[in-house]
């Protein structure tokens, strides 16, 4: 029983981490689905917490903790919008985790070289609409290695490259240029 409450504290650990530091990384989505080619889509992210600044399909996001920022370059256009609860869930994997907590079975093992901890939850109800959500994570620092979600025969895979933890200070907004056009559905 102790080992398993020394284990389980690596998750609540982890999720203390990102609510207070800041995390950095490149990041490869990979979307594999029945036995068609895998999806590779590439990006970068910058998070703490619930605030991040994202850069994937030509789009640079950022959400400051109450207002999303979407710019996209080819239409030099920025969307304003304060997204919804359900929408941050959707976008952001370990905002998405911590909402799994109350909903699943968590299971922690040590990866054979103890430098890893693998953290899977499990729904107690499969109508939540996934079968697993696995997060690995690094001992050393609790930093975020790979996410994966597997729903139904779809596998989805978020693996971070070179992650590290950041001092410097982020701002999690998109300053527009003088002629962007600017679409603001804030209410």
């Amino acid at each position: 029983m102790k080992l398993l409450i020394i284990l389980l504290t690596v998750f609540n650990s982890f999720l203390s981490n990102m609510e207070t530091k800041t995390l950095q990384s490149d990041f490869t989505v990979t979307i594999a689905e029945d036995l068609t080619a895998p999806m590779n889509y590439p990006g970068t992210i910058t998070m703490q917490g619930r605030k991040f600044l994202l850069t994937m399909f030509g789009i640079r996001a950022a959400y400051d903790g109450q207002t999303l920022y979407m710019f996209s370059a080819d239409t030099d256009e920025l969307t304003l919008s304060n997204p919804t609860e359900q929408e941050l869930v959707q976008t952001n994997p370990f905002l998405y985790a911590r909402a799994l907590v109350g909903e699943c079975n968590i299971t922690e093992r040590q990866t054979s070289d103890m430098k890893q901890t693998i953290i899977t939850l499990t729904p107690k109800d499969q109508s939540i609409g996934i079968n697993r959500f696995l997060l690995r994570v690094r001992n050393s620092d609790l930093i975020p290695l790979q996410v994966e979600v597997k729903e139904g025969m779809k596998l989805s895979t978020l693996k971070l490259t070179n992650p590290a933890f950041v001092t410097t200070e982020q701002k999690y907004t998109i300053e527009p240029e003088e002629t962007t056009f600017i679409n603001d559905m804030r209410l």
